[in-house]
């Protein structure tokens, strides 16, 4: 995959994350108690976690080509922590 490929699947990706995190948040609004506060806490992190990746995304846009591989690594690491953050809230809700 070369570099313009990479940067809009990894726009996609944080694109995917939004709706995913939006999904978290409808779903918030249908629950009392404490599992309100449990969807809170994750959507908080989540929320970080997208955050981290979108700093990772704006770093890879600007990266020289000699730092290319570099941030391309990290951004692929903070979209993996994603994955494993959502597949473990998935699993407790």
């Amino acid at each position: 995959m070369n570099k313009e490929e990479f940067k809009a699947r990894a726009c996609q990706r944080i694109d995917e994350i939004s709706a995913r995190i939006n999904e978290l948040k409808a779903e918030k609004e249908s629950v009392k108690g404490d599992l309100k506060k449990k969807y809170q806490e994750s959507i908080k992190e989540l929320e970080t976690i997208k955050s981290d990746l979108q700093d990772k995304y704006d770093q890879m846009i600007h990266a020289a080509d000699d730092k290319w591989d570099e941030v391309r690594e990290a951004f692929s690491e903070a979209a993996d922590s994603f994955r494993e953050g959502w597949s473990k809230i998935k699993s407790t809700f």
